[in-house]
């Protein structure tokens, strides 16, 4: 017995650029699963600006636990992927590379005045293969480009929550179907730049309400009014991050629209290849020495 994509309607398969790509689907669970570690990672970001000022707690501490529960969680989105879905061991390799090739760009720039070419890599991947898809990417690219540039620290469970949300936003963005060409770079681009500033802004709860020694405008202050804190740290990112933010926003731009056609080809075409939502038909091979077709 031998098993092998069955053809369409006519008896050929469909072929050329026509074909449609689709990305990886999300089902009940695969659904249930990102909104919990989304809810898990909201909680961890902002649950610093409703504490008592007594507290004396940090993100320093509370890091470890979350990367403890970050990774099942994470394990829990593949999990849940592969019941919905049936992906096999050509997805999981197909994770493997578009990962270690994010970890491999970020050191191109080093987060130097913003230049990271990675997100741009993140947005493509998560508008080819889906939300499910590109939140695990997105998650273990950036665990992978810590391990690659000695960047493990309590920031690091922060930094794969906020890629993954970057890369599954692109894959929530609309017509993957149907858009193509140059309003489909548009889109990406204007997504890219919106998702490379708002990275920034997600990155600084961090640390934001940590950093002692600051001006009474743009420092956290513990037990104020949410209103008044949040206005702060609007003025604090405009004061400090913005630097970073902005080019970091123009760098994805720009590699979008000069390489984003190219990439866009290379991803479909992969995916077209490793047919991840083909059904299966199985036939009987044909008896040894007997005449072919």
């Amino acid at each position: 017995m031998s098993a092998a994509p069955h053809p369409p309607e006519g008896g050929r398969p469909a072929a050329g650029p026509g074909r449609r790509t689709r990305a990886v689907r999300l089902g009940p669970r695969s659904v249930a699963a990102l909104v919990l570690v989304s809810a898990v990672g909201v909680m961890a970001f902002g649950w610093p600006l409703l504490a008592d000022s007594a507290s004396g707690l940090a993100h320093s501490r509370d890091a470890p636990w979350l990367f403890t529960a970050l990774l099942p969680m994470l394990l829990a989105v593949v999990v849940a992927t592969i019941a919905d879905t049936g992906l096999d061991a050509k997805a999981i390799a197909m994770l493997g590379v578009l990962a270690a090739a994010g970890a491999a760009m970020r050191p191109l720039g080093a987060g130097t005045a913003g230049i990271e070419p990675m997100f741009f890599l993140m947005v493509l991947s998560g508008r080819v293969l889906g939300p499910g898809f590109g939140f695990v990417l997105g998650s273990v690219a950036m665990f992978a480009s810590a391990l690659l540039t000695g960047g493990v620290g309590p920031w690091l469970p922060f930094q794969m929550l906020s890629m993954g949300w970057v890369a599954m936003g692109a894959g929530l963005l609309p017509g993957p179907d149907r858009l193509r060409g140059r309003r489909e770079l548009a889109l990406l681009a204007a997504y890219g730049a919106v998702a490379a500033v708002l990275y920034g802004l997600v990155m600084n709860l961090q640390g934001w309400p940590y950093i002692g020694g600051m001006a009474s405008a743009v420092s956290f202050v513990p037990g104020d009014p949410l209103a008044q804190n949040l206005a702060r740290y609007l003025a604090y990112c405009l004061a400090t991050s913005l630097g970073w933010d902005v080019p970091r926003a123009v760098v994805t731009v720009l590699l979008t629209c000069t390489l984003g056609g190219t990439v866009l080809k290379a991803l479909r075409r992969a995916t077209r290849r490793a047919a991840f939502d083909a059904p299966v038909a199985f036939r009987a091979d044909p008896p040894r020495g007997s005449a072919g077709p």
